[in-house]
């Protein structure tokens, strides 16, 4: 391995907290996001500096939802007169315990629940959260300002795409809404997406993505290494590596950049030293996309393809995505694993989906 990959950041669990951890916040209502218990006083009155904290938040990328114990109707049409229907992603609202509530937003949005935090005025439903969802950061909104100030609440980088996650979440949740009512098959409903998928060489512009890629996936990432912004445009520009991204867009809208790819070539061997697909995109059956196109510039190349592959134990989906596109088990040291693809049984892209290789 070249000098320049072995700089990426093998993933650890450390103590301090990992900035830009928090990829969505979760909102109490009385006494949080407004003045007062709204079913004893109808007027309750909207925080203009909570407010503020959420816009703040979602130019930044981050998410914002509802847990609260409250009437749906009336919180609803409040939370709709103070114009915030459209910030605060499938807001939970009801009687029920508020852990299972930011389960039900996690499994929504398709994130871990170590990346949520939830602001709530009452010690007890605090203590409620952080027993039933240890995972969850859990803030006093007498300590909001000190809080998200905190690194955790900071992305290393503000992209384009930051200020764009809350729409493509929203046409994800209408893309949800569709399916659940739709009579046909799951294959029928992908055709209808109209799904177009782009592969491109990484190019300077990508690579703050890239970046924050390489952070916030855990899923569907083959080692869990982080790569800095500098350590991409050095392998980007490096005649032995190639770096490819990924997007994806239907009639919806964007998907975003959500695939990365970094491979060392030397001679007849390809190492596949990084592979990474977005979690939103796990349900569109488009995770092998980028995977296969690799494997036929291989196989043109009349190259043996191997991957590194480190087991951190979030990341299973992506050994079963390297096992259905037949790769297998060749050396181990532990938790390191070196596959070797089998270039025979290569996959086309599904045939609901548009491949687009730009150069």
């Amino acid at each position: 391995m070249t000098a320049i990959a072995e700089r990426a950041t093998a993933v650890s669990w450390p103590t301090k907290p990992k900035q830009g951890k928090i990829k969505c916040v979760v909102w109490d209502l009385d006494h949080t996001l407004w003045d007062g218990v709204l079913l004893e006083d109808g007027s309750v009155q909207i925080k203009p500096d909570v407010v503020q904290h959420i816009h703040r938040l979602d130019q930044l990328g981050i998410l914002n939802s509802v847990a609260s114990k409250n009437d749906q109707e009336t919180a609803t049409a409040r939370i709709a007169e103070a114009g915030l229907t459209d910030m605060l992603l499938f807001p939970q609202i009801g009687w029920g315990p508020k852990s299972e509530s930011i389960k039900r937003i996690a499994s929504a949005l398709n994130l871990g629940l170590d990346a949520f935090a939830f602001v709530d005025d009452q010690e007890f439903e605090r203590a409620e959260v952080e027993y039933g969802v240890p995972e969850v950061t859990c803030v006093d909104v007498l300590e909001l300002d000190e809080a998200l100030a905190r690194p955790e609440f900071r992305p290393r980088f503000v992209t384009d795409e930051s200020a764009e996650r809350r729409r493509m979440y929203l046409g994800q949740l209408a893309r949800d809404d569709l399916q659940r009512d739709f009579a046909g098959t799951n294959e029928e409903f992908l055709a209808g997406l109209d799904m177009s998928f782009t592969i491109e060489p990484a190019r300077r512009e990508d690579l703050q993505r890239a970046e924050e890629l390489t952070v916030r996936t855990n899923q569907l990432n083959s080692t869990g290494k982080t790569y800095s912004y500098d350590d991409l445009d050095a392998l980007r520009e490096s005649p032995d590596h190639l770096l490819l991204v990924a997007s994806l867009t239907d009639r919806f809208g964007s998907y975003g950049k959500i695939g990365l790819a970094l491979v060392e070539r030397a001679g007849d061997v390809w190492s596949l030293r990084m592979m990474l697909m977005s979690c939103r995109v796990m349900s569109r059956g488009v995770g092998m996309v980028l995977l296969n196109h690799i494997l036929g510039l291989a196989a043109a190349a009349g190259a043996t393809v191997r991957a590194d592959f480190v087991e951190t134990g979030r990341n299973r989906m992506m050994q079963v995505t390297y096992a259905f596109a037949g790769f297998r088990e060749v050396s181990r040291d532990g938790n390191q694993l070196v596959l070797e693809a089998d270039l025979s049984v290569r996959q086309p892209p599904p045939a609901y989906v548009r491949l687009d290789v730009l150069s």
